[in-house]
């Protein structure tokens, strides 16, 4: 059974993102001073009192129909409110109750959800309990005092939304590990559009404005007996280009997003071809050891022959030829081109990253690469391979003992691990080598 989900929402630059951070003990969703800087839902898993619950911060709920984004925002403000079990509408304390809230409490009221009305910047008790009759208007009961700047009344609120949880907890703790897929790449290569068709739902907004997503948002999709999370990130920029707070943000939860992940799509666009960007992505992607998929979007939109596909590929491995393990798929998110074969893509390298070689059967198959090619020699000192053993997975990671790690050279490595992949399916995963010398 799924766990309750809790919702965030009410108008623009109420501190509905300082409150999901505080709630969630870190820095998640993107605070600043600008209204509607939290575009998209943020989902995160959460605990209070023994109990697990997934929450949801949402993007403002703007009344003003002349926003550029009113009909998207309001979409997902909307989608959020639908799949909540609880709902916890954010207002101002120290404006006290304007004519936003009051349309917004009215639009909430026709939901049938348990409301809980949290009146954030509320600093000091005794002026806000001599003001709280206005807040009585909104129709959604007793107002709950907090301040999610200074971490006053957050346990109350967090009493409260547990409180109003129909359930049999023990049914919603979630032991199992989810598989977490990051969808990364350069801002409109069509991240949102790929994340939206994996998930079936419009979860994360779509725009042809370069950017638009700057918070990563996770949604979980169950295949088979199997739970995937899915990272749509924001686009990353190059440094010149990331000008504002908000963008900073945006590049650095990019970053952290590859960092949590167990597999790394980078999406590719074919008119544009592989970019600097592209190969600052895939590097980082690599230095942290993830499995990787090189995606190649909008496939549907390029004309091409009978030689197209073998040519992007080609011009692809030369200037990605640092990760040529790394499988690449043409896909289109609009039509649901390869899309499946893309999950059967993700499955297959997030396997591989916990394969694990038996030490018996990767030392045959060691002394027959050898056999093959043997270790080269160096001012007339020639290196020995004793043995190897696996000693870690995610990325695989083989100890490989030597008579002198100074004379195993790089090719000879590089000769070994190509081997190892013809031998063992390491698909979409790097391999790294720990050389010791054994007297």
């Amino acid at each position: 059974m799924n766990k309750p989900l809790v919702a965030i929402v009410g108008r623009p630059n109420v501190g509905k993102s300082s409150l999901f951070n505080i709630i969630m003990g870190k820095r998640i969703s993107i605070v600043d001073d600008l209204p509607g800087v939290t575009r998209d839902r943020l989902y995160a898993e959460a605990e209070w009192s023994g109990v697990n619950f997934d929450i949801v911060d949402t993007g403002g709920i703007i009344m003003n129909e002349g926003d550029d984004f009113y009909g998207l925002v309001k979409k997902q403000s909307e989608l959020a409110i639908d799949t909540a079990d609880v709902i916890v509408f954010v207002v101002d304390g120290r404006e006290g109750v304007n004519a936003d809230d009051r349309n917004i409490s009215e639009f909430l009221r026709k939901s049938s959800k348990p409301i809980i009305l949290a009146c954030n910047k509320i600093d000091d008790y005794k002026k806000f309990s001599v003001n709280t009759l206005e807040f009585y208007e909104l129709g959604l009961g007793e107002p709950i005092a907090i301040s999610a700047t200074n971490r006053m009344g957050i346990g109350d609120l967090l009493d409260k939304i547990i409180s109003c949880f129909n359930y049999d907890k023990e049914q919603y703790i979630d032991e199992n590990k989810s598989v977490q897929v990051a969808i990364t790449g350069r801002p409109n290569v069509g991240k949102s559009s790929l994340y939206n068709k994996i998930i079936g739902e419009e979860r994360s907004i779509v725009s042809n404005t370069p950017g638009t997503t700057r918070d990563s948002i996770d949604s979980k999709v169950k295949f088979g007996e199997d739970e995937y999370i899915f990272i749509d990130t924001a686009g990353l920029r190059k440094k010149n280009q990331v000008k504002e707070g908000v963008e900073r943000y945006s590049v650095i939860r990019s970053l952290n997003a590859i960092k949590r992940s167990d597999v790394v799509l980078i999406l590719i666009d074919p008119a544009e071809g592989v970019t600097e960007q592209d190969t600052k992505i895939a590097g980082y992607a690599l230095d942290e050891g993830k499995g990787i998929i090189i995606v190649v979007n909008k496939w549907d939109i390029i004309k091409k022959d009978n030689k197209s596909m073998r040519n992007y590929e080609t011009e692809i491995r030369r200037k990605l030829s640092f990760i040529d393990y790394a499988p690449i798929i043409f896909v289109s998110a609009l039509t649901g081109l390869r899309v499946q074969n893309l999950m059967g893509l993700i499955i297959e390298v997030y396997k591989n990253s916990h394969l694990r070689i038996k030490t018996g059967l990767l030392n045959d198959t060691l002394n027959e690469i050898v056999s093959l090619n043997p270790p080269p020699s160096d001012k007339g000192k020639r290196l020995k391979i004793f043995y190897m053993t696996q000693v870690d997975i995610k990325p695989p990671l083989f100890a490989v003992f030597v008579n002198n790690k100074d004379i195993f050279h790089f090719s000879y490595k590089r000769y070994i691990e190509n081997s190892l992949r013809k031998s063992f399916s390491f698909l979409g995963n790097p391999i790294k080598f720990v050389i010791k010398e054994r007297n």
